[in-house]
């Protein structure tokens, strides 16, 4: 029957299930144009930014994109993989997707992609898809749910189905933020960083990206996700209140973000007799510039120079056992019914 069929008509295949890790995005390179156009794509998002659009274009155009890209570059270039000459989110991204891969069997296939630059989500869904996956998990790489974030990041996905003529049936896979699994991993990626330092934090920071305050106000749960994740994993832990804070970092623009703001509480935090601090990213599921330039680097600047003596980083879950373990647990439970087991 298949020879008489037009040309180019897709052939059938096996039925198969494909499970797509999505995460931010990342620039291609450092230098000022490659930061331009990734800039540019994560800036014009109206998710991302909800300032007028005629107002916003003038904005992004004539002034963010004329002076960041050069800022956004060096900032990167500090962190930047040269090994593996790629951004440290891209190749620890791809590792989850490879680990994944292993932990599920040929029986499922499993991808990543970015919501900002490459891979592409419409690029690697419809590769999914003429790879015979007739069913697709969508899986956004973000603990608490944003629609700067999640959403986003689905968004991306739907409008590569539309141009679609055959598309495969799509699962999303909701916020993880107060799953058992999360949390305990979180708590024990403390503990074991806890273990190495050479000195013992009078306080714990637990420092999530922000965004504006307005967003909260129209109906994000971002904000009550976030202090519902460190709530857990401080009776986790057996902390008693006062050992870890929540905090909000990378604020963008004049407008009020979400408080407190990581940097001022960290510059105000050595004059209260907190001089030892150790911090860590829980909305980061993968280290990235925000992580391993803005708190690693460039947050822990603030706090010595206010008169802090200890400051410790604590990284992302990454592609650690730890770390994957939640994403498999995730990805288990939202296949049920698909995949039996």
């Amino acid at each position: 029957m298949s020879e008489h069929l037009p040309e180019g008509h897709p052939t059938i295949t096996a039925r198969k299930i494909g499970v797509l890790l999505l995460n931010l995005g990342t620039p291609d390179a450092t230098d000022y144009w490659s930061m331009r156009r990734y800039l540019k794509e994560f800036l014009s998002d109206a998710r991302v930014i909800e300032t007028p659009r005629i107002i916003w274009w003038f904005v992004l155009n004539l002034i963010v994109l004329t002076f960041r890209p050069k800022k956004s570059g060096a900032a990167y270039d500090k962190i930047w993989d040269r090994e593996a000459g790629d951004s440290p989110l891209r190749v620890i991204t791809a590792s989850q997707s490879e680990k994944l891969q292993d932990r599920l069997g040929d029986t499922i296939l499993v991808d990543f992609a970015m919501r900002y630059g490459n891979p592409a989500t419409e690029t690697k869904l419809k590769a999914l898809q003429a790879a015979g996956c007739d069913r697709v998990l969508l899986v956004p790489l973000y603990p608490q749910y944003s629609a700067t974030t999640t959403a986003t990041a689905n968004d991306k996905a739907f409008d590569a189905l539309k141009t679609m003529r055959w598309q495969p049936a799509i699962r999303t896979a909701p916020a993880y933020f107060d799953d058992p699994a999360y949390v305990a991993a979180l708590a024990k990626s403390i503990t074991d960083g806890l273990a190495k330092l050479d000195f013992e934090p009078d306080l714990v920071i637990t420092s999530y990206h922000g965004m504006p305050k307005s967003y909260l106000e129209k109906g994000d749960p971002y904000h009550c996700h976030c202090f519902k994740t460190t709530r857990l994993v401080r009776e986790k832990l057996g902390w008693a209140p006062e050992k870890m804070m929540v905090s909000f970092q990378s604020r963008f623009g004049p407008e009020e973000w979400l408080q407190p703001y990581t940097d001022e509480t960290l510059a105000a935090l050595p004059s209260k007799g907190i001089k030892k601090v150790a911090i860590l990213a829980p909305a980061f599921s993968v280290d990235c510039l925000e992580t391993l330039e803005e708190l690693a680097m460039e947050n822990r600047d603030i706090f010595l120079e206010a008169g802090g003596t200890d400051y410790a980083y604590i990284p992302c879950l990454n592609d650690s056992e730890e770390g994957m373990d939640v994403i498999e647990t995730v990805v288990r439970r939202e296949l049920s019914g698909w995949v039996e087991g």
